[in-house]
């Protein structure tokens, strides 16, 4: 839990989308910005000289003209929808944007679980073949110790450094992968983790949540961020369908100011300077060549992209509910069968090591029950990270856990 705490404030992939989320709603504030005017406050001055032939005088001269205003221009009145529409297009994708980092959340937790269990499980498998290869080396000085009295024979002593060699080549291979799931680790924290935090080995690891109940609904899977961002999406493909229909009606604008005007600065406020101006102006389409119709028909397609897409999502939350599931009933079986096995494979070894002892048996079948058993137990060691990754991938496939989410 401390990891993964770590991981919610460093890892870089859930910076990015929060950040994205931070843009997104920027984004959906400039296109709500459009629903209203803007008002701006202006002041001009306009100078000109008249040439002498120009001038009522015959002289040359400078004529100014001093104006303040307040007004705004270029605001659309919005009888057909479209900017609304636009609106509601940028907040679904705003919207979907959140569920995407809420997917990075929750797909964040699971790596750093998952990365978790794999290490403890290479650190158990790196256990058990130091524990075999310090076995084997113990076999080996027994063995040559008979070979040199004339007990044992050379082919005794030859499959016993074999068994040596084959624990050496298991220990620096899982002394590898050790240090790589450490480093994947630090990669998904973010930063080094403190060695205190790190597991030694699956046996201690205990599940870290309840199991899931039975008779959960299947709605449950509606609060997967994927399955609500793609539901977003759609809303938003469709807003955009309204907003490209209502391209094809009259769009009309409205520039409008009002204040002072003189042809002197100190003049500028006194009685009878007050100036107004309002513009309305209305664009009818009638020609564009189609343009209108193509941006129709593509938002139609993108809302049925996004209907296909939304499908699949569900079709694809469906398929990782079943395969977790299917795992989470078998493991158990999967699980006591497997410990039978060691424990089988136990007694096979001990029974084959004393009739060795006793002369009643050469040394490869001790050396083909040691296998058998050390395979067991590596086996056993896979089924246990099985079973705990198994409770990772439920809270996943639930979209954070199997409690039903009673947020909106």
């Amino acid at each position: 839990k401390q990891l993964v705490d770590l991981a919610l404030h460093n890892n870089r992939d859930l910076r990015v989308a929060i950040l994205n989320i931070e843009k997104a709603r920027a984004q959906y504030q400039i296109s709500d910005a459009a629903r209203y005017p803007a008002i701006n406050a202006t002041g001009t001055e306009s100078a000109q000289r008249l040439a002498a032939t120009q001038s009522q005088t015959g002289q040359p001269m400078v004529t100014r003209q001093y104006s303040l205003g307040v007004g705004f221009s270029g605001y659309e009145l919005d009888f057909f929808g479209r900017v609304g529409n636009l609106k509601d297009q940028a907040l679904e994708q705003f919207l979907a944007t959140e569920e995407a980092r809420r997917s990075a959340h929750i797909s964040l937790i699971a790596e750093v679980a998952n990365t978790w269990l794999a290490l403890a499980a290479d650190q158990e498998r790196w256990q058990l073949a130091r524990d075999t290869l310090i076995s084997q080396q113990s076999s080996l000085t027994m063995t040559q110790r008979s070979f040199d009295v004339g007990v044992s024979t050379e082919l005794d002593l030859n499959q016993t450094r074999m068994s040596v060699e084959n624990a050496k080549v298991d220990v620096a291979r899982f002394s590898a992968a050790v240090a790589q799931d450490r480093n994947a680790l630090y990669l998904v924290v973010g930063s080094p983790p403190p060695e205190d935090l790190l597991p030694l080995n699956l046996t201690e690891v205990a599940p870290a949540m309840n199991e899931i109940p039975a008779g959960v609904p299947s709605e449950t899977l509606l609060q997967r961020p994927d399955i609500a961002q793609a539901e977003r999406l759609l809303r938003a493909a469709n807003a955009n369908i309204g907003a490209a229909r209502a391209a094809f009606y009259p769009r009309i604008v409205i520039t409008a100011s009002g204040g002072v005007a003189s042809d002197h600065l100190s003049s500028l406020f006194d009685s009878g300077t007050g100036a107004w101006s309002f513009m309305p102006q209305i664009v009818l389409p009638i020609f564009n060549a189609g343009s209108n119709q193509a941006n129709l028909d593509s938002a139609k397609a993108d809302k049925d992209i996004r209907i296909a897409q939304y499908e699949k999502a569900i079709q694809v939350a469906f398929r990782e509910a079943s395969d977790a599931l299917a795992v989470r009933a078998t493991v158990g079986d999967q699980m006591a069968a497997q410990q039978a096995l060691v424990t089988a494979a136990a007694e096979s070894y001990r029974l084959s090591d004393l009739r060795y002892r006793t002369g009643v048996d050469s040394y490869l079948p001790v050396l083909d029950s040691q296998r058998s058993h050390y395979a067991a137990q590596q086996n056993l060691i896979t089924v246990k990270q099985t079973q705990q990754s198994n409770v990772v991938s439920l809270y996943k496939v639930f979209g954070g856990g199997w409690q039903q989410s009673t947020a909106p």
